[in-house]
């Protein structure tokens, strides 16, 4: 069964009270949005998710708690407009859980999983065109050297790239465990050893196939302007390259100019308009309870002004 990372942390950092607006902006399986319905009796929640499974799950959890809500179909780097759309400005919190569901990689026939056979997949909006097919059968072998070495931090990408590039000649790579296998053919034996040596590989293709950073470096930006003043935007991030994103842009919304501070009084509107809350890891307990939470981190910045 599925267990949300950090739930009460998130909760306890959201401020949430009885009359919030708050936006899931990662449904999921509802874990999260279950915790918040609860809390806000007079208040509503939105959430957002792109897969239909995890949506027809949730739908039906989160009616059996209470009405205040709307699952909304779309990527959430359409927040804005979807809410706008509903009439809706600006919000008391939202909450992100970045990354793959424990349901959608115990599901093999996502393909999300390296321990699996299943066919190449990894989208998270089954709708979309794009699939890890097309990625590992039509990328050229510079283009597959470059994911796997910026998503994936892959030491040996040109190798593995040119292993999957002189496979498809042969024939087409339909299943997860044939890439797995040639992943395996293109590393020393010593780093086979160290840990599943398509873990970085299948990380780097399942983010180009979801444009995973750059839909999440806009839905964050588009975050910030939609809470209130007082508001809070929380994101729970599961990989270094997600969370240096997410650093960046909370770090760059909230410190002033380094020129301004020679200056005795420094104007108003040149104040930063945030300021960093928190920066946290699953307690101990939580990691002993739940091994998909290691490396889980949570960031909270708030609205100042």
């Amino acid at each position: 069964m599925h267990k949300s990372v950090l739930l009460e942390e998130s909760l306890s950092y959201l401020k949430i009270h009885d009359d919030s607006i708050i936006v899931d902006a990662t449904l999921g399986y509802g874990g999260h949005s279950s915790a918040i319905l609860k809390e806000i009796k007079k208040g509503f929640l939105f959430a957002f998710d792109q897969d239909r499974d995890a949506i027809s799950h949730s739908q039906k959890r989160l009616s059996e708690i209470a009405p205040n809500f709307e699952i909304i179909k779309s990527n959430f780097c359409h927040m804005t407009e979807e809410l706008q759309k509903r009439g809706i400005q600006e919000v008391d919190g939202i909450l992100f859980d970045l990354g793959v569901s424990s349901p959608q990689l115990d599901e093999k026939d996502r393909g999300f999983s390296f321990h699996q056979d299943a066919p190449l997949d990894m989208r998270m909006d089954q709708d979309q065109a794009l699939s890890a097919y097309q990625v590992v059968n039509t990328y050229t072998i510079s283009d597959l050297t470059r994911i796997f070495k910026e998503y994936g931090e892959e030491k040996f990408a040109y190798q593995i790239a040119r292993g999957i590039v002189q496979a498809r000649e042969v024939q087409p790579i339909a299943t997860t465990l044939e890439l797995v296998e040639i992943i395996k053919n293109h590393v020393p034996e010593k780093y086979r050893r160290l840990k599943h040596p398509a873990r970085k590989v299948f990380q780097a293709i399942r983010i180009e196939v979801n444009q995973e950073l750059a839909v999440c470096e806009e839905a964050v930006r588009q975050a910030l302007e939609l809470v209130k003043v007082g508001g809070r935007v929380c994101v729970i991030t599961f990989h270094s390259l997600e969370d240096r994103l997410v650093k960046t842009i909370f770090k760059a919304h909230s410190t002033m100019d380094a020129s301004l501070r020679q200056l005795p009084v420094v104007p108003e509107e040149y104040l930063p308009k945030y300021q960093i809350i928190a920066n946290i890891c699953p307690s101990t307990e939580e990691l002993e309870e739940n091994n998909r939470a290691r490396s889980a981190r949570l960031r909270v910045i708030e609205r100042i002004k």
